[in-house]
């Protein structure tokens, strides 16, 4: 006996989102929330693609081929609640007719100003010396040699990827009147004319540049991006920044890097095994500063992610082109 068609269309999601976002949501669609900190395991999600008409997920769920295969005829949008999405295969969700979203420009200026953050605090040592006094080992009132750190001010930043959040830390950068350069496979001459933003290739940027920080998707050509040879090529006083995507940076690389010191620091906010192993030999170095893959983390901004990855499926399940759509191939599929 063939069961009665479904009045409401369903959505699962992957992980808590905002209440305004969620509320929206449940207004429009059957909705089911994974209620776990961890990420509902693949076997799970290929029991959900089967029934659901939408799914919103993070950059911790592997929404891989086998993921994708196993959906059924209803599954219409994958909503990423992310900029980068590379944890889907763009490629299958394409050959199924299925829309793939994401969420870019919202979180632009609160992921530069962590940056910027990160670059700050590692440069001048501060989670070294909160570390030091709540240890109770402050025992002078002030010492000439304490903790000494870099300055920031008047440096030269090299800046690898020079697109929205990328030129939004290099207006930042400007404003500590520092040299900007930069390195991206396409020239911004906007920025250029705008903030004398100096183009070029990378080689240089890594020796000329005091602090360089990472801009950039992680893709094929950006796996371990910053090797050995180019840690190498790097100033002994410089600090490394990276808020991109872990495996752009060869760890192994930049722990030799920093033991022997060809460079001075580095501040990562992400890792290539996410969370990273707490014995993962960079977390016992004074000169990494560590953070969780929070550099979109402002009350504000994950809201607005949130609500952008909402009216992504809400379009897209109301039979509108959605917004932030990244595989626009699929519309050749879809006849529109």
């Amino acid at each position: 006996m063939r069961s009665p068609p479904r009045t409401r269309k369903k959505v699962f999601v992957t992980t808590r989102l905002p209440e305004e976002a969620l509320n929206l949501l449940k207004s429009k669609f059957e909705v089911e929330v994974w209620p776990e900190e961890t990420p509902p395991p693949k076997s799970l999600l290929i029991e959900k693609v089967k029934e659901i008409d939408g799914l919103c997920c993070l950059l911790t769920d592997k929404i891989d081929k086998e993921v994708i295969e196993a959906a059924g005829e209803n599954l219409k949008v994958i909503s990423q609640v992310a900029v980068g999405y590379d944890n889907i295969d763009v490629e299958a969700a394409t050959r199924k007719g299925i829309y793939v979203t994401n969420t870019p420009g919202v979180l632009t200026d609160t992921t530069a100003d962590f940056a910027f953050a990160l670059l700050m605090a590692t440069a001048r040592r501060i989670p070294e010396a909160d570390r030091y006094v709540r240890g109770g080992k402050w025992k002078i009132p002030w010492g000439l040699m304490m903790f000494l750190g870099q300055d920031v001010w008047g440096k030269t930043i090299g800046i690898i990827g020079l697109g929205r959040i990328g030129s939004a830390v290099a207006r930042r950068a400007k404003g500590m009147n520092m040299r900007v350069l930069y390195y991206d496979i396409r020239r911004n001459e906007k920025l250029e004319r705008e903030i004398g933003a100096e183009y070029v290739d990378l080689e240089t940027l890594l020796r000329e540049s005091d602090f360089v920080t990472i801009h950039v998707p992680l893709l094929p050509s950006t796996y371990h991006l910053i090797n050995e040879e180019r840690l190498r090529l790097m100033k002994p006083n410089a600090v490394l920044i990276n808020t991109s995507r872990g495996p752009v940076v060869d760890e192994k690389a930049l722990y030799k890097a920093l033991k022997e010191g060809w460079i001075w620091a580095a501040g990562l906010d992400v890792w290539t095994e996410e969370p990273t192993d707490p014995k993962n030999p960079l977390l016992k170095l004074d000169n990494v500063v560590a953070t969780p893959h929070i550099a979109s983390a402002s009350i504000e901004t994950r809201t607005k992610m949130a609500l952008l990855a909402v009216e992504n499926i809400i379009a897209a399940l109301e039979g509108r082109v959605p917004p932030n759509l990244v595989n626009k191939e699929v519309l050749e599929k879809r006849g529109g």
